[in-house]
């Protein structure tokens, strides 16, 4: 065995059989953002014998603060491919394979097959329910982590005694709808939080290769950065939700997951749109964000009705024909327009400002 994982070898319990076990495996890790960098470093550093690296997205400078294995160089290249060089570079004694597009129903069952374990490092549910789906289907054990604010979860999946096994959906059956929860775009995150969970994606991931310890089978953790509480929440499978039964039932099942696209009837408008339609009096402009988040807008311009609130909101009548919806990214606002366009119909013009205020406030200050 190789000097490089000596410090590793020399465990008790581990050993060169540990080592032996983890160069032939095969892990996948999809997504390499904040959760994906620390894992994939610490998955190729250990000697796990072929690395995948599936993501479609590019660097950009709001991610330097938590993806750490970019730079600020790196802005605007590939993920993947940046990913695959640099890991590359510190451990060319695996192999890798880098996968720069989308996951998507139709390529991920094929893309799944190559691999022995998957990591899912992806930041949406529209993704998350994919994964795990495609990972039920195929008995392909998953590592899942999450996180939210200053708070992470971790869990393995479809692994253990077949009877036994649970998925993501046993805890969550149901996607949340478009805007529901969002995401740290949305909420923002410390940079800290998905490294300490992308890293203890890494080491449920090599104890379930090697058999060392007690890997997270059918268990949730949920760890608070806050305070470092954590706890366990033990489950069992769930009768709520029906799992497609073959390739071909997967492969024709609705994606009923959440999506961020806006249908024909919304209107999606930029700073300059925006700016215009200020003052006038038949527009409504809303803010869903929430209370707390920043920066803080005039309140003598721009309506505050979280989305935490706005189901009441859409109880009352709205006497302005315009109405142009906003918040952080431009994703709640979408879900927000969604239910306006459901209940006005083509009596109002529906608006959600693209890319939110980050990217208007970018426009105003000349940045794009």
């Amino acid at each position: 065995m190789s000097e490089r994982y000596n410090r590793q070898i020399i465990l008790d319990g581990f050993g060169e059989r540990g080592q032996q076990r983890l160069s032939q495996a095969k892990v996948l890790v999809i997504g390499a953002g904040g959760l994906g960098c620390p894992a994939l470093q610490y998955l190729v550093a250990a000697g796990i014998g072929h690395v995948g690296i599936a993501d479609d997205d590019t660097i950009a400078l709001s991610n330097l603060h938590r993806q750490i294995l970019y730079s600020t160089e790196d802005v605007g290249e590939l993920k993947a491919d940046v990913a695959g060089r640099k890991l590359k570079a510190m451990n060319p004694e695996i192999s890798m394979t880098t996968h720069p597009f989308r996951i998507r129903r139709d390529n991920i069952l094929e893309l799944l097959k190559k691999y022995d374990i998957i990591l899912d490092g992806t930041d949406n549910f529209e993704s998350r329910y994919l994964i795990n789906d495609a990972c039920a289907l195929l008995a392909k054990p998953l590592v899942f982590a999450a996180v939210s604010g200053y708070e992470g979860q971790l869990a393995i999946f479809n692994a253990g005694p077949k009877e036994q096994r649970t998925n993501y959906r046993d805890i969550f059956p149901i996607p949340p709808l478009p805007g529901e929860i969002p995401n740290c775009a949305e909420s923002g995150v410390l940079g800290v939080l998905p490294g300490i969970l992308g890293t203890m994606a890494a080491s449920e991931t090599i104890k379930l290769i090697s058999g060392i310890g007690e890997a997270l089978l059918n268990q949730l953790l949920h760890y608070n950065l806050l305070n470092q509480a954590q706890y366990i929440i033990s489950l069992s499978p769930n009768s709520d939700y029906e799992m497609p039964a073959t390739e071909k039932d997967f492969l024709n099942q609705n994606n009923d997951s959440s999506s961020c696209e806006l249908p024909q009837d919304y209107l999606e408008i930029d700073a300059q749109q925006l700016n215009a339609m200020q003052g006038n009096s038949s527009v409504l402009l809303i803010d869903v964000r929430e209370n707390y988040e920043m920066p803080a807008l005039d309140d003598g311009v721009f309506s505050k009705i979280p989305m935490s609130g706005f189901a009441d909101f859409l109880d009352s009548n709205v006497e302005a024909e315009n109405i142009v919806l906003i918040c952080q990214h431009g994703i709640r606002s979408v879900a927000a327009a969604e239910a306006l366009q459901q209940k006005y119909g083509a009596t109002k013009k529906i608006y959600s400002l693209k890319g939110g205020i980050v990217k208007w406030r970018n426009q105003l200050n000349g940045i794009l």
